[in-house]
């Protein structure tokens, strides 16, 4: 599991490592000394309603990040939104000349928000027009296809890093550090929940080819790299059922609910759920031997809330609420600035989807399935 990385440091401290030198100044657009923070030019590949409704207006909200492209299938959407966000309009480009990436200084990095199994496409080629890469979750649809992707940017002296956003928020983080400092104890049980009543049976994350799978792929994830996350280890074996609702167009190549339960070496039981069928959901609760942690709604973008259940006391955490998407991308261009690593790389995103192929064969045999390194 990747480890925490030290809080965004303060400006005159970042400043002094990052400015020094005159390539990271050219890298970043600034001029050394200039007194502006550098920032890293960002290329958005893919415009749909994650880019335009969260991930384009968090760059306002940005330290370190800016939007300086765009990458669409839609020429008059990209036009519009380039106007609306102070893009060049030299720099949108379409999937066909995105290779072309490779000749504009003014992007460093590339953010896929592409359907998942277009994302081992887009990092490859991404990374060969010498971009660092941050491509959406799932990483992709097979473990196949995330090596290639690691492999790929190791080739090309690139970083890549899955846009696992709440590993960059303050609740999240939050639970981790209270969790694995036992704050409640010895770590018996964790139980997370994802789901949401999903709508339009035509859309893309409803496609086996495009989406790779149904709700495990999408919102399963969350509640699988939760259990990953509290407890910093990696599970061993995991046991799965899935149900899908007969004669419901929406899960003709998809499953609608999946259940799956994961053993930790340390001891840890994880009883997790995935759902596009019933009412929307997204939490976990953490149970040791001296208290719980729950945080519920653990995903959602805002509103999070965090209660810590020790001894005969409960606590709230009253917490920022962070913009998620402005966190991870700071995070990845800081990274990018500093020459340092990144929370959540490929080899993170590798992991869930080798579990997530294990947890759909344990669904599909009836059996439970033994992990391995």
């Amino acid at each position: 599991m990747s480890r925490f990385v030290a809080p965004i440091p303060s400006r005159r401290a970042f400043l002094q490592t990052v400015t020094g030198a005159a390539s990271t100044a050219a890298l970043a657009g600034q001029q050394p000394g200039g007194g502006d923070e550098p920032k890293i030019g960002w290329a958005v590949v893919g415009l749909g309603g994650l880019a335009q409704n969260q991930i384009l207006p968090a760059f306002a909200k940005c330290r370190f990040s800016r939007v300086t492209g765009l990458v669409s299938g839609d020429p008059v959407k990209a036009a519009r939104l380039a106007a609306q966000y102070g893009v060049n309009q030299r720099n949108i480009y379409n999937y066909g000349s995105y290779d072309q990436l490779a000749s504009n200084p003014e992007i460093q990095a590339v953010y896929i928000v592409l359907p998942n199994g277009m994302h081992a496409e887009y990092t490859i080629r991404g990374a060969k027009a010498g971009k660092h890469i941050l491509t959406e979750k799932p990483m992709a649809n097979t473990p196949q296809d995330c090596r290639q992707m690691i492999d790929a940017c190791r080739s090309a002296n690139r970083k890549l890093m899955v846009a696992y956003r709440v590993r960059y928020e303050p609740h999240n983080m939050t639970a981790i550090q209270l969790a694995r400092g036992r704050e409640i104890g010895t770590l018996k049980v964790i139980v997370a929940d994802a789901g949401f009543n999903i709508g339009d049976p035509t859309q893309w994350r409803l496609n086996a080819k495009l989406a790779g799978g149904g709700s495990l792929m999408d919102i399963g994830i969350y509640a699988l790299q939760a259990t990953r996350y509290i407890t910093g280890e990696e599970p061993v074996e995991v046991k799965a059922t899935q149900y899908s609702t007969p004669g419901d167009p929406r899960f003709k190549q998809v499953e609608e609910t999946i259940l799956f339960q994961l053993r930790f070496p340390g001891g840890v039981l994880a009883n997790c759920s995935s759902s596009y069928g019933h009412a929307g959901t997204n939490r976990y609760r953490v149970l040791g031997d001296k208290g719980w942690i729950d945080l519920e709604p653990a995903t959602s973008y805002t509103g999070l809330r965090l209660r810590v259940r020790k001894g005969s006391v409960i606590e709230e955490h009253n917490l920022n609420q962070a913009d998620h998407f402005a966190a991870e991308m700071d995070h990845f261009s800081e990274a990018i600035l500093r020459d340092g690593p990144v929370r959540t790389p490929g080899e993170d995103g590798l992991q869930d989807v080798r579990i997530m192929m294990a947890i759909y064969e344990s669904a599909r045999t009836g059996n439970t399935v033994r992990l391995t390194a």
